[in-house]
């Protein structure tokens, strides 16, 4: 009895210290509360920092079998076909694993490689993409895709080379609690920050935070309110790009 019962104070003490670990932040940057127009006076310093990720499936491949590049559609029921490989798929991982952006939207997530979506006349840029445990967007070449298609009688997007964003997290007006730590993450397609010489701003109330490299960013001690979220691609010089998908913007709410 005695065996048992310090067993399960070593576990019970076992967990209490893992939760206590605290990962490094880093390239932390705090907002002088005088800068923060939506701050209080006794509210903390807004920080925004990363942590230093890893990738559990840096071999995964996602293939995109429909829609076909520019195919056309009629109004109505688009079907999306995926084949994903090199990725448990279906064996147990938390929440969706498949997710959907169309024109730059909330993503929609989904448990199976085959769905139809009903789309209204428009033209559309579909980003498809896996995710790990805890919801990030799988970052390496293979892990997602990107195609161009029609619905109904539309143009085409004018071409452009220039490489472009998506946002997975977080949704447009997304909640979060006082405190909570709020994460941007985001995808670069058709691109690299460093030999493209780009980098992406994310600004939030009147201050700027920049990347130089495509990694979920963390933002803490929001006060309460909504805050307007901008992710922007652009140059390093800070000239932005001409594409209609380099700058996306998220609402979120801290209650």
């Amino acid at each position: 009895m005695r065996y048992t019962t310090i067993i399960t104070l070593l576990f019970s003490l076992m967990i209490t210290f893992s939760c206590d670990i605290k990962r490094e932040k880093k390239e932390e940057v705090k907002i002088p509360k005088s800068q923060s127009v939506s701050s209080e006076n006794d509210s903390p310093e807004v920080s925004f920092y990363f942590y230093e990720e890893k990738n559990d499936y840096p071999d995964a491949i996602l293939e995109m079998f429909s829609p076909l590049g520019n195919q056309v559609f009629k109004p109505g029921k688009v079907p999306f076909e995926f084949n994903i490989k090199n990725y448990p798929f279906g064996d147990g991982l938390n929440d969706f694993q498949l997710k959907l952006i169309l024109n730059s939207s909330d993503p929609i997530g989904y448990n199976m490689p085959i769905f139809q979506r009903e789309l209204n006349e428009g033209t559309y840029r579909a980003i498809a993409y896996l995710v790990d445990e805890e919801g990030l967007a799988l970052k390496e070449f293979g892990n997602f895709v990107d195609r161009d298609f029609r619905v109904g009688d539309t143009r085409p997007f004018p071409f452009s080379a220039e490489p472009y964003i998506a946002v997975n997290i977080p949704k447009d007006g997304q909640t979060y609690n006082t405190g909570e730590e709020v994460t941007i993450d985001f995808l670069l397609m058709g691109g690299d920050l460093k030999q493209d010489k780009l980098k992406v701003i994310i600004s939030i109330d009147d201050f700027q935070y920049d990347v130089n490299e495509v990694t979920p960013v963390r933002i803490s001690d929001l006060p309460k309110g909504e805050h307007a979220i901008n992710v922007k691609l652009v140059k390093q010089d800070g000239q932005e790009l001409d594409g209609p998908f380099s700058s996306i913007r998220k609402r979120v709410v801290i209650q």
